[in-house]
């Protein structure tokens, strides 16, 4: 657990999620994981140290605002929690709904996703794009501005796949097929976390209150289907992988994006839920992803065919992958 729960307490201390009290009585004050002023590693220790076994497995779960009940959050120690898929407190929510929803849960973290238009910005004629990276870093922090005013620190964007065949169903969740335009669109990220301090470069960074954690979606090669089936196979040599669909989160990690979800997909026959050399390999090892991994909705069932087919084991394959939290 100790790797895993690591990444998962740099979520506690950058993205305020819950987590069960700490006994202090014994510490002659604040417990040393609260104290700003200490080193990170010290505070992620101390923090560790406080925590069972099953509050350590409850923060590596996120679950819907749906069964997110007070009595649910505190008894099974869950780190997050997610409103997606249509899910919203009422048709046609106002502002104050979102916001007595999220202290009816506490201090749970919500996600919200950015509908940003796939751009194909090449200008034939003189070889460049048009695309204003500064505009969706604007837009980022409007965003940002408005979903942390209701309670959620946390936002399901950006979606930086490369969208390689337009019979994809989900090219609205790609910039471009262009994966230049793409990485000119990770300028949303600080947009939505704020700018890195220059000694923080690649580390992730959420800068106040009025910022949210951003999330990098879906790693990597979703756009690149076997004829543009959603959730297929994605077959590539590593110079198509790591030259067309991997340069989007070369620029996400260097802007110190909180975290990054798993795809859908497979990439040559392997699930990314269970690709171990793709995840912890090169996003943990190679990149230095200082952030956390988390999985797509019910994407770790879908390692198996069919899905739900073995559970536990689907679980083991997604955590030994270098999954971090599981929703």
């Amino acid at each position: 657990m100790g790797t895993l729960s690591k990444a998962l307490c740099l979520l506690l201390l950058f993205c305020t999620l819950a987590v069960a009290a700490a006994d202090v009585a014994d510490t002659g004050g604040a417990p040393k994981y609260k104290d700003p002023k200490q080193p990170l590693g010290a505070r992620i220790r101390d923090l560790m140290n406080r925590m069972t076994l099953q509050e350590k497995i409850g923060q590596m779960v996120q679950i819907e605002r749906t069964v997110a009940t007070p009595d649910v959050m505190k008894n099974y120690f869950i780190g997050s929690v997610l409103s997606g898929g249509g899910s919203v407190p009422a048709p046609k929510a106002t502002p104050e709904a979102w916001v007595n929803m999220v202290n009816e849960i506490q201090k749970a973290a919500l996600s919200t996703r950015l509908g940003i238009p796939m751009i194909y910005g090449i200008d034939a004629v003189h070889g460049h794009n048009n695309v204003d990276p500064m505009l969706l870093k604007r837009i980022g922090e409007a965003t940002a501005l408005e979903v942390r005013a209701t309670g959620i620190p946390y936002a399901f964007a950006p979606c930086i796949a490369v969208c390689r065949d337009p019979r994809w169903g989900r090219c609205y969740e790609s910039y471009s097929e262009d994966y230049r335009i793409v990485q000119e669109m990770t300028e949303i990220i600080p947009g939505l976390q704020g700018d890195l301090p220059t000694e923080r470069r690649g580390v992730p960074f959420v800068g106040g209150k009025s910022k949210v954690a951003a999330c990098a979606k879906h790693f990597v090669g979703d756009g690149g289907t076997v004829r543009g089936i959603d959730e297929n196979n994605t077959v590539i040599d590593s110079n198509g992988l790591f030259g067309i669909h991997m340069p989007g989160y070369y620029k996400a990690v260097n802007k110190g994006v909180a975290t990054v979800m798993v795809s859908y997909s497979a990439v040559n026959d392997l699930r990314m839920h269970a690709n171990k050399e793709l995840v912890t390999g090169f996003l943990k090892d190679k990149l230095k992803f200082r952030g956390f991994v988390i999985s797509d909705w019910q994407g770790i069932d879908r390692i198996t065919n069919p899905p739900h087919l073995n559970y536990s084991y689907s679980v083991y394959a997604g955590i030994s992958a270098g999954i971090d939290m599981v929703k």
